[in-house]
């Protein structure tokens, strides 16, 4: 003997509590006479269910479709004037050319710093080379090695002070970077 859910009309046992399609709670029903056939009730149309897995689901009519809110897209100056350095003068150039930061005075001063400090030590390095070129001499490589560091360490010290909101000026280079980032 069957017994039919309200709420989708699929049938269950006789001993069923819930319904095996839609998972609706069955009402207990009464023992049936012999002889009488039981009522059959109208089905009623299926509640809405969820799509199968991999299926996009579908919005109701009337609730207008999610929009995720905006991500955030500037950077805290001191986070903004760390990135300055790490490319030095193609990052420097990438922040002086966004209008997002080019108009903060921080990021500015290290933008201008960070590309004046790699011409810094272009101009270095190729002094370098031409007056140790001259004369063969074995300290070359370890000149050459010097600039290096002082080009890996200047940088990331740099980084270091630009992350903690420093405006820390090298000499010569800081004074011409601060007054390119007041010229703005």
């Amino acid at each position: 003997m069957n017994k039919f859910c309200t709420q989708c009309g699929a049938a269950a046992a006789e001993t069923a509590r819930f319904c095996n399609k839609c998972g609706e709670r069955l009402m207990p029903t009464q023992p049936t006479v012999a002889g009488n056939a039981p009522t059959l009730i109208e089905p009623q149309p299926a509640s809405p269910q969820l799509p199968p897995v991999g299926e996009k689901p579908i919005a109701p009519p009337n609730y207008p479709d999610y929009q995720p809110p905006p991500a955030h897209s500037e950077l805290s100056p001191n986070i903004a004037g760390l990135l300055c350095y790490p490319l030095s003068i193609i990052t420097g150039i990438i922040f002086l050319s966004l209008s997002a930061y080019n108009k903060d005075r921080f990021v500015r001063f290290h933008a201008y710093q960070s590309i004046f400090f790699f011409v810094a030590l272009v101009a270095l390095n190729t002094l370098t080379k031409v007056l140790w070129g001259l004369i063969p001499n074995p300290l070359d490589n370890l000149l050459a090695a010097s600039v290096e560091l002082l080009w890996l360490g200047g940088t990331a010290w740099l980084m270091y002070q630009a992350y903690l909101g420093i405006m820390f000026k090298m000499p010569l280079i800081g004074d011409l970077a601060e007054k390119h980032s007041l010229k703005s």
